[in-house]
């Protein structure tokens, strides 16, 4: 072998081992898998789109379906037995009892009225009234008692007037008296069966005076009148 033949094998050997000194290259990370876009619902989709939303539905639509079945099932069950429970064999039963116990109730009132001399049967729509006008009172002081006589019985009204410590007082006692008298005289009821049904004021017209006052002046003088009220009713 020449000198340049040894020279050129020689510069082979020494290139060989740093040649695999050298670090292998690096392997390209992979690529991430694209991650699937989310479809942002907008106001303004067409109807195309919203038939594509509609078929990429996950199957859960179909498992909601099968649990609301149950719930309609429920609901049917229910309104068979509200059905069952109007039947027309009920209705009629329950409209015999009724008119059982109404038939049960006036009995005592009628054997009340007869041992009292009385024909016929009480009526319980009928209402007596009696009015007193132009009571030297103010309407004001008169609601202040008539508040605590509606819907009592005769005896607690008559309670009532007789220890109220007003002079209105009296005024009401006399014409629930005349209230009661006319309900026994004109329509044949009894005073047991009577409530106080309205009791009311109502202002009357004002009567004016005047009185001298000092420096020739003059001060007036207001005398309030009123219109009392009563009805009387048949206790149900």
């Amino acid at each position: 072998m020449s000198a340049e033949e040894e020279k050129d094998v020689a510069g082979k050997a020494s290139e060989e081992p740093k040649a695999a000194k050298k670090p292998a290259a690096k392997k390209a990370p992979a690529a991430k898998k694209a991650a699937p876009e989310k479809k942002v619902a907008t106001k303004n989709e067409s109807p195309a789109e919203k038939e594509a939303a509609v078929e990429d539905k996950p199957e859960r639509d179909g498992q909601q379906a099968t649990l609301k079945a149950p719930a309609k099932a429920k609901r049917a069950a229910k309104k068979a037995v509200e059905n069952k429970a109007a039947a027309p064999g009920d209705g009629e039963e329950a409209k015999e009892a009724a008119k059982a116990q109404d038939a049960a109730k006036p009995a005592k009132k009628v054997a009340r009225r007869a041992a009292a001399g009385i024909k016929g049967t009480p009526t319980r729509r009928k209402v007596v009234r009696a009015q007193a006008r132009y009571v030297r009172t103010s309407a004001r002081k008169a609601r202040m008692v008539c508040g605590h006589l509606r819907g009592k019985s005769i005896p607690e009204a008559r309670a009532i007037l007789a220890f109220t410590p007003r002079e209105v007082a009296r005024d009401w006692s006399k014409l629930l008296e005349s209230a009661v008298a006319n309900a026994e005289s004109n329509h044949e009821l009894l005073e047991d069966e009577l409530i106080v049904r309205e009791a009311y004021a109502d202002e009357g017209p004002t009567i004016k005076r005047f009185r001298p006052r000092a420096m020739g002046r003059a001060t007036p003088i207001r005398k309030r009148t009123s219109h009392l009220t009563i009805t009387l009713t048949p206790d149900a």
